[in-house]
């Protein structure tokens, strides 16, 4: 069984391997315009990538650009929104508390009439000292 396959190796060699040992084989010519169309090919598609990595670049900063100026109309319109709530208030405040002012000085006068024509009467000055005015 050795013997056979001692004999099957030595023939496969012959056959297989023996046969132009140590030449390089011949390239068509076919084969080298290929080549040099697949290199082309390689170098336009690098091209290809470099621009549509330039122009991803670009649109990411336009988009940039335009979220940040976004931000800036949106905060600028809430501060401006802020201000007016402010000075809408201060402004619709200002009538009341000039009013209650007038009515705390008319009080008080009132009080000052009552206390000096209590100081004449003596009911009034009672009244006026059960209601703690006096």
């Amino acid at each position: 069984m050795t013997r056979k396959w001692l004999l099957g190796g030595a023939l496969w060699l012959l056959l297989c391997g023996g046969a132009g040992v140590g030449q390089a084989p011949p390239v068509p010519t076919d084969v080298a315009e290929r080549l040099a169309r697949l290199e082309e090919g390689q170098h336009s598609l690098d091209k290809r990538l470099d621009d549509f990595r330039a122009d991803v670049n670009r649109r990411f900063d336009e988009l940039r650009d335009f979220i940040i100026w976004g931000f800036g109309v949106t905060f600028a319109g809430m501060f401006t929104l802020i201000g007016f709530v402010l000075w809408d208030r201060r402004t619709a405040l200002a009538p009341a508390v000039r009013r209650a002012d007038e009515l705390h000085e008319r009080e008080q006068r009132l009080e000052a009439a009552l206390r000096d024509y209590a100081a004449h009467t003596p009911g009034l000055a009672e009244s006026l000292r059960k209601a703690g005015l006096l």
